[in-house]
């Protein structure tokens, strides 16, 4: 049930829940992945991590829909991370499923990953610093033929690119090498966007621009289709304006989840304070 903590897992799947005594109706499964009216684009079942003897990610499943923003919350260590880079084939999978738009990719490679349209911005950034702004932008369309031009619609949503195109990466501020990697995730087109703290040492009023960004691209995408995305964040008050599905991982586990405008009543910024 939304907002209410996800039940201990066990081998066995317990049996639903049955009507109360008064005849009122059964309640749902906590554990059933929750989204808006957005078709589900990617679907993970049973996700499993290890690191060396480290039992990382334990049975994640969840789903991210089309035209919505899925925030997956946690303290540090908790494995938000693994999540993303085992979703974008950076780790290989260790059990479970990986399904976009209902095709199977839990053993695709990365660059597979990406044709497929997935687009990824990892933590740091990892912008090539002794390019320019343009090259940039260029290595995003890597996997699309080489006379595939910039997408025009990168400088809408990041004017200062624009004005920046010749500098080099690493000449950048620290924001706007964040509005230049994303930018760049961007650059083919991708039906699924995932963001691993893109507010982390980042100035307030850059995080509001990335903010809108990714709610237009959400609703809208890069040709008028909407795209899923899925932020890792920890900045609540970020999380909170853009989530329209919100999880909590706490030790490898989801043990939280819910509708982005019930977090404050879920009491998700106490939980995250535990």
């Amino acid at each position: 049930m939304a907002g209410e903590p996800d039940p201990p897992r066990s081998g066995l799947r317990p049996p639903p829940p049955q009507d109360g005594a008064a005849g009122g109706p059964a309640e749902p499964d906590p554990r059933r992945p929750l989204g808006g009216d957005g078709a589900p684009l990617l679907a993970v079942a049973g996700l499993n991590q290890y690191y060396g003897g480290s039992h990382i990610l334990r049975g994640l499943a969840f789903e991210a829909r089309v035209g919505e923003i899925t925030v997956v919350l946690g303290r540090n260590g908790v494995g938000k991370t693994t999540l993303l880079k085992s979703l974008m084939g950076v780790v290989p999978v260790k059990g479970g499923s990986v399904l976009l738009a209902d095709h199977d990719i839990t053993k695709a490679t990365s660059y597979d990953r990406v044709r497929a349209g997935i687009g990824y911005v990892p933590q740091g950034r990892e912008i090539f610093g002794r390019l320019t702004v343009d090259e940039n932008l260029r290595m995003g369309l890597a996997s699309r033929p080489a006379s595939t031009p910039v997408p025009p619609i990168l400088f809408e949503l990041f004017p200062v690119l624009k004005q920046m195109i010749g500098r080099r990466g690493g000449d950048l501020s620290g924001g706007q090498q964040q509005q230049l990697a994303i930018a760049r995730a961007l650059a083919a087109g991708p039906r699924l966007l995932m963001l691993d703290e893109p507010t982390e040492g980042i100035q307030p009023s850059i995080i509001k621009d990335i903010g809108r960004v990714l709610q237009r691209v959400a609703r809208q995408g890069m040709n008028g289709e909407p795209m899923a995305i899925v932020l890792v964040e920890q900045y609540f008050d970020f999380a909170a304006e853009l989530a329209d599905q919100y999880l909590v991982m706490e030790r490898g586990e989801i043990v939280m989840r819910g509708r982005g405008a019930d977090m404050a009543t879920d009491g998700v910024r106490q939980r995250m304070s535990i």
